[in-house]
């Protein structure tokens, strides 16, 4: 297992749609589990392929912080089919370190994805693991958290990010 450089707000590549995944193979799993240490290593909740430089549709949920790993969520090719309710609430994002703010995300949603296996499968989360899985499947579409809050928040955060001194993720990564 490898922690995994993150990419941060400025990189281009956190703002492309992701492709599908094709192949489910040991490159995968093995892919999934840096994911969650390079999760758990930055003290995150949720983790998308994009934020650490692959342009691919996996992500990976923990709403435990790694303390019960059962709770371990993958999501691979995920698409939201329902969303409902909504929910307001400071949210954070590994591509922008220590930053927060106010952000509308639905209370409920459905997804349907792949499994690690390619057997696709439908999962209902609300509350934190509603916003998490809106906020990673949002990384998959190119869009990030500060599209979704007010301007002021925006404007503040993008101020903040260009005043950090963060290093560079690595352009080479390959995978899957």
């Amino acid at each position: 297992m490898a922690i995994l450089d993150i990419v941060y707000y400025g990189d281009p590549r956190l703002e492309k749609v992701s492709e599908p995944v094709t192949e489910f193979n040991t490159d995968l799993r093995r892919f999934v589990k840096d994911l969650f240490e390079t999760m758990y290593f930055t003290d995150g909740v949720g983790l998308s392929a994009p934020q650490v430089g692959v342009n691919k549709r996996i992500l990976v949920i923990d709403t435990s912080g790694g303390t019960d790993r059962s709770k371990q969520v993958v999501l691979i090719n995920p698409v939201v089919i329902l969303e409902e309710g909504e929910q307001k609430g400071p949210e954070g994002c590994l591509s922008f370190p220590g930053l927060f703010a106010e952000v509308k995300r639905p209370n409920v949603v459905r997804v349907k994805s792949h499994d690690l296996n390619g057997k696709e499968f439908e999962m209902d989360g609300s509350a934190l693991l509603a916003r998490a899985m809106h906020h990673e499947i949002d990384h998959l579409e190119g869009i990030l958290f500060i599209e979704r809050m007010k301007k002021s928040d925006r404007e503040g955060i993008i101020k903040k990010m260009k005043k950090m001194t963060l290093p560079p993720a690595r352009k080479d990564r390959v995978l899957i």
